[in-house]
């Protein structure tokens, strides 16, 4: 479930150190419920050993196999393009503190993870288009239990990138996040939730 942007922008999360130059683009409530709260790593580790790309509806797997091919046609996901060299790795801006007490954090091959605690994980994108960073954390549910929360930061790559971001805005409301938020309830159930 979509929710205000005002749920990721007050909490005192540590993204907010590294991000100041970035917009948040969408903030979602994510779909698992009864969650335990040091149940974060493992929902991370699941959440990132998920294959949406391609476990999704076939619809959705088509779109991202067509973003994928024009990507590689029109050179936007081309290592150039990405962290490293069009843009400095957010790595560069983690503080001292987080950078030495931050744990090694898993990725899931396109996201470069930038650290994993507790109650919050952060996992950086660039190419062509935009700097991306997706946030996931846990935030209490108002029941006694905890929940995962995902916001979705960016930096577009100029005008090209703002019209890319506006030319995919449709797909993502419409097809993309309502097949995710579905994907990452089954993969809560299936990998994470106790037996009852």
């Amino acid at each position: 479930m979509r929710i205000s942007r005002n749920e990721h922008t007050s909490r005192p999360w540590r993204i907010h150190e590294l991000t100041p130059d970035f917009s948040v683009e969408d903030v979602w409530a994510l779909p698992n419920t009864g969650a335990g709260p040091n149940e974060f790593p493992r929902y991370v580790e699941a959440m990132l050993a998920a294959d949406f790309e391609h476990d999704a509806s076939p619809v959705v797997s088509a779109l991202f196999a067509i973003r994928w091919k024009l990507g590689g046609l029109f050179g936007w996901d081309d290592e150039r393009e990405g962290t490293g060299e069009r843009v400095a790795t957010l790595r560069d801006r983690l503080p001292i503190d987080l950078g030495a007490t931050a744990p090694a954090a898993p990725g899931d091959g396109s996201l470069t993870p930038l650290y994993l605690l507790e109650d919050e994980y952060a996992a950086e994108i660039a190419n062509k288009t935009m700097h991306g960073v997706m946030h996931l954390s846990w935030v209490p549910d108002g029941q006694g239990a905890y929940r995962g929360q995902m916001a979705v930061l960016v930096k577009p790559n100029g005008a090209f990138g703002r019209a890319y971001m506006a030319a995919i805005k449709p797909f993502r409301y419409l097809l993309v996040y309502p097949a995710l938020m579905r994907f990452l309830e089954r993969t809560w159930v299936k990998e994470l939730r106790p037996a009852a």
